[in-house]
């Protein structure tokens, strides 16, 4: 797969502002390293095609008439080509790998900073009040026997979940409510493979960046999954669609899996970050000019779930050093949990722009015959379900320990 992550030309002629762009999204990044490296790739590149074009030359010559003059410049033209043509793979090895760890430059409205500056747009709701002090979802699982750590522990290992009884029936309950709704919203549900390749990875964002993160299957080029954006990302991947076919919507309940290199606090317990989790994703592919009001779609859609579960949340937008790798800007939804008395992310919202569209081959055309166009590509989380079961357990508990779910919850027919 060839790579095409940003527009260099934009980059090499600096058009709408990309390299303070770049930098404002990862400051440690060498844009310069990376132009010296496109210059120099081009450079070694215009050189091979001419000696190869002499040579040609020179074979056609030689089907004539074989000179002295011809053979003596073809032996000279072949050791000079071999050795630049060693050059020409180093040169690129070296401007592919910059080009593929460059991020996607945030746009002009996106906070400078990290997460410090990131900017709470809106909060929906009011933290919920206790006459008792709550506890936390690894109490309330235990004691109700809806979690084992333990057995989960000694099956896998540390930090995956094992849930039983009315935890199963929850976790089943919510993902049929989120289906229901994302259908409601335009959404088409997907049901992909857990396992994707290199080039999907590649074609996502995923890898090269992030191969710490993944888990790669012995002596087989594949990986399990780390979110179904990868495998919705590649559905259209290679493809020019029509412009009829856009807006493209789709929707995919799937377990994710994450190494989530680093250390796991004491906060960070039970279900709040696992290695393996269920999620509820949203995908979007669109026209650019589409693609800014997309986004406040899906988070809308997003936003829609918590607002029928009752939970109190906030919308956040993050500051360019805080957004994804592949993102141009990021909205996250994050749910109060009282037992933990933070708020933690359920949701987040990326507007891609043609970043994955590029690397994946994902065009599109006005009309029949016309030129193709990158499309634009969206993703949000609707919703990580783990986190969302911790915050129904926190807000919903009772003084003695049992869990009053909401009605919708209910209504879906697995608590009868």
């Amino acid at each position: 797969m060839e790579f095409y992550m940003i527009d260099l030309a934009q980059l090499r002629n600096n058009e709408h502002n990309i390299v303070a762009r770049i930098e404002k999204k990862d400051p440690r990044f060498n844009i310069q390293a990376l132009l010296d490296a496109d210059k120099a790739f081009r450079a070694i590149s215009t050189e091979v095609d001419a000696l190869r074009e002499e040579k040609n030359k020179l074979a056609s010559q030689a089907k004539q008439q074989v000179t002295d003059e011809i053979r003596s410049r073809s032996i000279e033209i072949s050791k000079i080509l071999k050795q630049k043509e060693q050059e020409l793979a180093l040169a690129e090895a070296e401007f592919k790998n910059l080009y593929a760890s460059c991020p996607n430059p945030a746009e002009e409205d996106v906070p400078t900073g990290n997460k410090e500056a990131n900017v709470v747009v809106r909060e929906i709701g009011a933290k919920p009040t206790f006459d008792f002090e709550p506890q936390s979802h690894v109490e309330l699982g235990n004691n109700l026997g809806w979690f084992d750590f333990e057995a989960a522990a000694r099956m896998t290992g540390s930090n995956f979940a094992l849930y039983k009884g009315d935890a199963v029936k929850l976790l089943y309950s919510l993902t049929m409510l989120m289906l229901k709704n994302n259908i409601k919203h335009g959404f088409t549900p997907i049901l992909p493979p857990y396992l994707v390749n290199t080039k999907s990875l590649e074609a996502a964002g995923q890898l090269p960046k992030f191969a710490d993160g993944v888990y790669k299957v012995e002596n087989e080029d594949l990986y399990l999954s780390p979110t179904s954006e990868v495998n919705l990302t590649n559905m259209y991947r290679d493809m020019i669609l029509d412009r009829a076919q856009l807006p493209v919507r789709m929707t995919a309940w799937t377990s994710c899996f994450r190494r989530e290199a680093g250390g796991y606090g004491s906060a960070e317990r039970g279900l709040i970050r696992i290695h393996e989790f269920e999620k509820l994703e949203l995908y979007s592919i669109v026209t650019p000019e589409e693609s800014a009001k997309e986004l406040e779609k899906m988070v809308a859609a997003a936003e829609n779930i918590l607002q029928m579960l009752g939970l109190h949340y906030r919308v956040s937008l993050l500051a360019a050093q805080d957004t994804s790798f592949q993102s141009v800007k990021t909205y996250d939804i994050e749910v109060w949990m009282p037992g933990q008395k933070a708020y933690y992310e359920v949701s987040s919202a990326s507007n891609c722009h043609a970043f994955q569209a590029r690397r994946g081959g994902i065009r599109y055309r006005e009309f029949k015959g016309g030129k193709t166009v990158h499309a634009h590509t969206l993703n949000a989380s609707s919703l990580a379900l783990p986190r969302l079961m911790v915050a129904l357990m926190e807000t919903y508990q009772q003084a003695d320990g049992s869990i009053e779910l909401p009605a919708v919850i209910k209504e879906q027919g697995l608590f009868e």
